[in-house]
């Protein structure tokens, strides 16, 4: 099923229009092909497009990924990924996790390294029919302390550097 979602960001002129799909290569779709990207309603043109193989462990409660992406400034690039979740609750709905990924230019000299750590605490039925899921993490690469709140289809992102933004699934 493809998810799509209206993106906006405070350093952004114009919404972006962004479609995912996953599509299973194996039976028990622990590995599968992720296929991305968004539209910018700014110029009518693509922005951004990644096709990345995902392996997930659900038995570690961790994924890696491997792949290509597509950047209108920056052009063809290759990314490696990978998210480990910590269980804090028996439940699974408090855990901490660490995620990482090093993106690299296509001749493989300039790259990018990110990481992250994040505490994640998701609220079911907050209220009647109402999901609520918060992370405070921090991003080690930048060196910033990052908030997300995610309620049903709404989700808000904003960090101690003034960045920020907003996603609506539709």
């Amino acid at each position: 099923m493809m998810q799509t979602s209206l993106r906006c960001a405070g350093d952004a002129k114009s919404l972006r229009i962004h479609a995912k799909e996953k599509l299973p290569i194996t039976a028990d779709s622990k590995i599968q092909l992720q296929v991305h990207g968004e539209l910018d309603t700014g110029v009518g043109a693509p922005s951004w497009f990644a096709m990345i193989i995902r392996n997930f462990y659900p038995e570690l409660s961790a994924s890696t990924g491997v792949g290509l992406q597509y950047d209108k400034n920056e052009k063809l690039k290759y990314c490696v990924h990978g998210k480990k979740a910590f269980p804090l609750s028996s439940n699974g709905l408090l855990s901490f996790n660490i995620k990482g990924r090093y993106v690299a230019d296509k001749e493989f000299k300039q790259g990018k390294a990110a990481g992250a750590a994040e505490l994640s605490w998701s609220i079911i039925n907050f209220q009647r029919d109402q999901d609520i899921r918060l992370k405070i993490g921090y991003e080690v690469s930048d060196n910033v302390p990052y908030l997300q709140i995610k309620e049903n289809n709404w989700t808000l992102n904003a960090d101690m550097k003034g960045k920020w933004n907003v996603r609506f699934d539709l």
